[in-house]
């Protein structure tokens, strides 16, 4: 079976690939030729995923999956949410990203937050969503190198590690992406 991973970011298509079983070939939209921007432009994580899955059905006629990640902070009442990738602005910088989150957290003592995936699967003209969601805390400061995005400053419940000090399975098993990708899996298992 051959699945296109509808995304250009290289970090989401490392996690994933270390996650999906080897009779499934993963492509990217680079592999299909896609080099336009896929528009991303709803209002919840869920739509967002829906309608890059859509996109690449209807523009390219391949079964894919897309994924929408957004992180939900409960101190700015679920903020940068949907806007995670842009929180700082449309440069789209990780690093400008947490600065800004870490600004906006200062004087607030609750840091609750949770890493929320949703993947939109466009599989034999039917469509079908999953969704992982990661419990944590947002840290004070930024630690570690690995992963991407927010991970530096996200430290998952029950662990005193942020996502970026960990390894990639590790990651993988407890995280929110790797929780959506486990159901997407069993599914396409069923089937």
């Amino acid at each position: 079976m051959q699945l296109v991973f509808a995304t250009n970011n290289q970090n989401k298509i490392k996690e994933v690939q270390a996650l999906i079983p080897s009779h499934i070939k993963l492509l990217s939209l680079k592999d299909i030729g896609c080099f336009e921007e896929v528009p991303e432009i709803q209002f919840t994580i869920k739509c967002n995923a829906i309608q890059k899955a859509e996109y690449i059905k209807e523009h390219y006629g391949i079964d894919c999956f897309a994924d929408d990640t957004g992180l939900e902070v409960e101190a700015l009442d679920g903020e940068p949410g949907v806007f995670s990738a842009r929180y700082a602005g449309e440069q789209r910088d990780a690093s400008d990203n947490m600065n800004k989150l870490l600004n906006e957290l200062q004087d607030k003592p609750n840091r609750n937050a949770q890493f929320k995936t949703v993947i939109a699967l466009h599989l034999n003209d039917t469509l079908h969503t999953f969704k992982g969601i990661c419990k944590g805390e947002i840290t004070t400061a930024k630690k570690g190198d690995s992963g991407f995005g927010y991970d530096p400053i996200f430290k998952p419940k029950g662990y005193n590690l942020t996502f970026a000090e960990m390894e990639l399975s590790l990651k993988n098993k407890i995280g929110h992406r790797g929780k959506a990708v486990a159901k997407l899996i069993n599914f396409l298992s069923s089937i």
